[in-house]
C-alpha cells in the first residue's frame, strides 16, 4: 500500500487510536504525525494475496494467524503500520480485534512510492520488535525478494532471492519457489497493459 503524507495536526497515540478507526481510509501513525494510505497496483495485491493464500493453509494448524494489508501492527516504540502481510503465532494476538503486537514474520510488498521506507524507516523500526524473526520485501516490478533474519544478539542475516530460486522462511517453517509469488502476476508497464 502506499502512504500519503497530508496535514493533521500531531497526536498522541490515545487521540490516533480513538481518531483512525472513524476514519474512511487507513492512516499509519509515527512520532505524532499520521500518514494516509493509498490503494496499491494490482501486481501489488496479487503478489500479497499469492503469499496469503499460501501461507494460510501452512499456518492454520500451526495455532498462527495470517493476516493482509487491513491489520496494522504496534511497536513498542510507538508507531503503527500496516505491512503487507504478517504473521502472528502469539496468544495474544490470536483473540486480537484491533492490532497485532508480537509478530514473528513481516511483509512489504515495494512500490517505487513505499520502496525507500520500506527499507529505511520500517525496517529500522520492525527491527525493533522482540518478537519478530523475519522481514521480507517482495518487489512488485520484478522477479525478486529479500529477506531480513534475525541472527544471534543485534545482528541481521540478508538473503536475497531471484527467479527460479527456493524461499526459506525458517521463522514459520515454509519452502516455497518464488514462483509462487508471482503466480498470475503481470510484471509488465501500464503502456504495454493498454495495448
Amino acid at each position: 500500500m502506499f502512504a500519503h503524507q497530508l496535514d493533521y495536526p500531531k497526536m498522541t497515540v490515545e487521540e490516533y487510536l480513538i481518531w483512525e478507526p472513524q476514519q474512511d481510509v487507513r492512516y499509519e501513525y509515527v512520532n505524532g504525525e499520521v500518514v494516509a494510505m493509498t490503494g496499491g497496483t494490482i501486481p501489488h495485491n496479487d503478489i500479497a494475496l499469492n503469499l496469503y493464500s499460501a501461507l494460510r493453509l501452512h499456518l492454520r494448524p500451526r495455532g498462527c494467524r495470517v493476516n493482509v494489508s487491513d491489520v496494522k501492527v504496534q511497536l513498542t516504540a510507538g508507531p503503527y503500520y500496516y505491512p503487507d502481510l504478517v504473521v502472528s503465532c502469539h496468544s495474544q494476538d490470536l483473540n486480537s480485534r484491533k492490532f497485532i503486537q508480537h509478530p514473528k514474520l513481516i511483509v512489504e510488498v515495494l512500490s517505487p512510492r513505499t520502496e525507500a521506507k520500506d527499507r529505511g524507516e520500517k525496517l529500522a523500526y520492525y527491527r525493533t520488535i522482540p518478537s519478530l524473526a523475519e522481514y521480507v520485501l517482495i518487489d512488485s516490478e520484478k522477479i525478486a525478494v529479500e529477506c531480513y533474519r534475525r541472527g544471534e544478539g543485534r545482528l541481521w542475516l540478508y538473503y536475497s532471492y531471484t527467479a527460479g530460486e527456493v524461499i526459506n522462511l525458517e521463522s514459520i517453517e515454509f519452502e516455497f519457489l518464488i514462483d509462487l509469488l508471482y503466480e498470475g502476476v503481470n510484471l509488465g508497464n501500464d503502456e504495454e497493459d493498454s495495448r
